[in-house]
């Protein structure tokens, strides 16, 4: 399965007057889709579109050529032009990167806790048990070392 291409949707419109008067070029959007998606999208912005020259607009007219459209706003004493284009984006050097699939690692083993060590056997003779086992005097009495 390809990717849709993406258009780019470019405005070269005129800037300055006199001799300062001159083109100026910028992209305005991007569409993914069918070039007639892409038509269709410039032809709204171009409909829409208020140039800044002329400051007194006599007349306007929109034009539809073979790639976009051209807008012609007549003004008292000069013509500006606007050139809506769409072009299919081959590169872009300041696209954001394809994010890298995340992999996910296994999870680590849970180490188990060990199991406590075994109390130290007792230090002197073993004590007396009764018939259960059950120590006849307690392991407590007599310590030095208990409150």
């Amino acid at each position: 399965m390809s990717a849709l291409p993406e258009w780019g949707l470019v405005v070269e419109t005129t800037v300055g007057t006199g001799e300062r008067k001159h083109t100026e070029a910028q992209v305005v959007g991007h569409v993914s889709g069918s070039l007639e998606e892409a038509l269709g999208e410039l032809e709204r912005r171009a409909r829409s579109y208020s140039p800044t020259h002329p400051l007194s607009p006599r007349r306007r007219r929109l034009l539809r050529v073979g790639d976009g459209f051209l807008l012609v706003v007549d003004g008292a004493w000069q013509s500006f032009v606007t050139r809506f284009t769409v072009a299919e984006l081959l590169e872009d050097s300041a696209a954001p990167k394809a994010p890298e699939p995340v992999v996910e690692a296994p999870p680590e083993p849970v180490a188990e806790a060990a199991p406590p060590a075994p109390a130290p056997p007792p230090v002197g003779p073993e004590p007396e048990v009764d018939a259960d086992g059950v120590p006849v005097r307690p392991a407590w009495l007599g310590r030095r070392d208990l409150p």
